[in-house]
């Protein structure tokens, strides 16, 4: 039987820290709505009676004003320029929203559950800085284990790591990312543009994820580049999903009982979470109704009007061409 539920948010209090450049950036994620779940250990078996929950995340309201960097003020503008908005600036849009409100690159995960199906994905994560981007930009991990990060780019990358909640933030790791050796280095000669758009992996990184207790979310940033952002989350069983093109999650084997189930975005600002209840064998649909923040969300946000501090030379914009996408505010 398929029983249809819509979720609301409840509120959380937290501070606003936005800050020091890279440090602000880790103190923004509301830890709070997802620190304190429980210590036992997930007991991992069979389930025989399991149910599944299905559902649609989406996002209500007006998405919010992306980021804006100037491309001249960081390294490498040529070639991380490559992405921009066609006048100098980068553009960074956390909100991967679809046009009927389709909330994409969500977490959504049950909490409660002690004993039930193996972790399908033994693998260690990977995370790829990839056109002057980190990708994916939400992963989700367990509490200490390792996180491998890969520089598919001609330029160099640096990996700057921190737990964060509404306490404050703590540096994880912070090691460079160093590229692969055979990338052509003449960015402007455009007869090898074939070759330095191929993406060529560079030395792999394998760094450990170790939160401090009642934490569970980390952020890296590249310390050169600073609109290359990733966020994670550590989970305590296999009960979670990542919402698809269509803002859609399918959680499956779920043993029969009453849970929490956690929505997670690092720029929300509330607690959203919903009470379950799986019957055996049983399925449940839920519509997810996210409230989109208000207000300005950081320091950077991308304005209306025209740009009046740092602007970009003429000259300087003849050098930042956007040859593989222009973005749009």
């Amino acid at each position: 039987m398929t029983r249809g539920m819509t979720m609301r948010s409840t509120q959380s209090t937290t501070k606003d820290r936005c800050g020091a450049w890279l440090l602000g950036l880790a103190t923004i994620a509301l830890a709070s709505s997802v620190a304190g779940g429980p210590t036992w250990a997930y007991e991992e078996g069979t389930v025989t009676d399991g149910g599944t929950l299905s559902g649609v995340v989406k996002l209500e309201g007006a998405v919010p004003k992306p980021k804006g960097y100037n491309l001249t003020t960081l390294p490498d503008p040529f070639y991380c320029g490559r992405i921009s908005d066609g006048e100098g600036w980068r553009i960074l849009q956390p909100f991967n929203v679809g046009p009927g409100g389709e909330f994409r690159e969500v977490v959504v995960y049950l909490e409660g559950i002690e004993k039930g199906k193996s972790f399908a994905d033994k693998e260690v994560p990977q995370i790829e800085a990839k056109d002057c981007l980190f990708l994916p930009f939400t992963t989700v991990v367990r509490d200490d284990q390792s996180v491998t990060v890969v520089n598919m780019d001609p330029v160099m990358h640096d990996i700057q790591a921190y737990e964060t909640s509404n306490l404050g933030a703590r540096v994880l790791f912070n090691v460079p990312l160093p590229m692969n050796p055979q990338h052509p280095r003449n960015f402007k000669d455009r007869t090898e543009a074939g070759m330095y758009h191929k993406h060529m992996a560079g030395p792999p990184m394998k760094e450990l994820v170790k939160l401090s207790k009642g934490r569970r979310i980390f952020v890296m940033q590249c310390g050169f580049h600073a609109y290359m952002e990733s966020w994670g989350v550590a989970i305590t069983n296999p009960y979670f999903a990542k919402t698809d093109d269509q803002g859609r999650f399918t959680l499956t084997d779920v043993p029969p009982g009453t849970y929490k189930l956690v929505i997670w975005h690092p720029y929300i600002r509330t607690t959203i979470e919903q009470t379950v209840t799986i019957g055996p064998k049983g399925t449940s649909d839920v519509t997810i109704g996210v409230p989109a923040p208000t207000g300005r969300l950081y320091a950077n946000e991308v304005l209306d009007h025209a740009y009046t501090r740092y602007n970009v030379t003429e000259e300087a914009k003849k050098e930042i061409d956007p040859l593989l996408e222009k973005q749009a505010h």
